[in-house]
């Protein structure tokens, strides 16, 4: 691997989602955005905040608070869109992500990574890469491609069909 590549392949844009701190390997990471107005798209999930426009592409809004399980992501001064690639057959989904604030882009060696908590067999942990130790702070490192099924992913696919119906 060329040394370009394993300094990216380290490199985290980290970003809070209530009081935690999480991170996104940034090679996945297109751009931030400030938060936007956000189109609602009828009969979707809660976490499915609705689509915005991006330079003409309809980019569908996953708030990550609401699919995690905790409290909606409130507007403020701070919260941004993180545009992200998921990769899902093969084929590259554009989405963005809801974060309550992005921090800083950390880089983190393998020693500073910790493999992700077993907690239970009920307990779906696969979507978390590890655990990074930077300074102080744990930043749970996320596997965008697998925070969401095939499902979902393929009803998130579905939303830019729908609005391009409905203009």
């Amino acid at each position: 691997m060329s040394e370009i590549g394993s300094i990216e392949m380290n490199q985290y844009l980290t970003f809070k989602l209530d009081e935690e701190v999480f991170g996104l390997a940034i090679g996945k990471v297109r751009e931030v955005l400030d938060f936007t107005t956000v189109t609602r798209v009828p009969q979707t999930p809660a976490y499915m905040r609705g689509v915005i426009n991006l330079r003409g592409s309809v980019v569908p809004v996953i708030d990550l608070n609401l699919k995690f399980g905790m409290k909606p992501t409130e507007k403020t001064v701070n919260t941004c869109i993180i545009i992200a690639e998921i990769v899902m057959d093969g084929e590259v989904t554009v989405l963005g992500a809801l974060a309550d604030s992005v921090q800083e882009v950390v880089e983190l060696e393998p020693d500073q990574i910790e493999p992700a908590p077993k907690i239970g067999t009920n307990l779906n942990t696969e979507f978390i890469k590890g655990m990074g130790k930077h300074g102080e702070i744990f930043v749970i490192l996320l596997d965008i491609d697998k925070v969401f099924s095939f499902e979902e992913l393929t009803m998130v696919q579905g939303t830019d069909s729908v609005v391009e119906e409905k203009e």
